[in-house]
């Protein structure tokens, strides 16, 4: 993955679509486009740098998306709101269900890439701190894409690397297999919920002692759980 942000487009109107990526594009940033909420949801978001929700789109909408995003999938990554709503309330709903900042339709191209660039430069050094997962001697630094145990490292596979990231990210909380299959193997692949049971497995050998915190269940999927005291 390149060093260039990421950003989300989500928005049923194409045509903005279109606009925003080939900008953004030459503005240095690597940008996806999903036409619908319900389509944006299938994406890994924990991957994404921003996201750019239009608040009125078919089913579901901006918010309903957004409060999802931070309430069900705790993820913290910035949202700005797109919307032709100018009302105070309106405002006020798209901060209240965890938005970063409102941009209101027709905007222009160099307001919305000022609005990214301060949102991302205001967020980055918290984004860096949050991304470095420690239990006791157990150490997993999504920035380097580095484990190590007791100051010593362990080799990883990628997707095993990704999977214990998944989890401590959601520390305490399970995760279902077709959760993780989607978050961590969201390529064209075919695979099974097999593959995530194997590489859980090969994991918990290779973490040692640490192996044990990740627990099993049934009909939930796996979760880092570290003992009680």
């Amino acid at each position: 993955m390149g060093s260039n942000p990421k950003i989300l487009i989500v928005d049923d109107e194409k045509d903005l679509c279109e606009i925003l990526e080939f900008n953004l594009s030459s503005e240095g940033f690597e940008t996806s486009v999903a036409h619908s909420a319900e389509q944006a949801l299938k994406l890994p978001l924990d991957e994404y740098d921003l996201l750019l929700l239009d608040v009125m789109m078919g089913e579901m909408s901006g918010y309903k998306m957004a409060d999802k995003i931070r309430r069900e999938l705790q993820l913290t990554v910035p949202i700005i709101f797109m919307t032709a709503k100018t009302a105070e309330n309106d405002i006020l709903t798209g901060f209240n269900v965890g938005g970063d900042d409102y941009i209101s339709k027709p905007f222009s191209i160099k307001e919305m890439v000022a609005r990214i660039k301060a949102i991302l430069k205001r967020g980055r050094q918290n984004i860096k701190q949050n991304k470095v997962y420690k239990v006791e001697g157990l150490e997993v630094d999504a920035n380097s894409k580095t484990v190590q145990i007791d100051n010593e490292p362990v080799n990883l596979t990628r997707k095993e690397f990704e999977i214990v990231t998944l989890l401590l990210k959601h520390r305490g909380q399970y995760i279902g297999r077709d959760d993780i299959l989607n978050r961590v193997w969201n390529d064209d692949v075919i695979v099974t919920e097999r593959n995530v049971d194997v590489n859980i497995a090969r994991l918990r050998k290779k973490i040692g002692k640490y192996g044990q915190y990740i627990k099993g269940k049934s009909g939930y999927g796996y979760a880092f759980k570290e003992p009680k005291n």
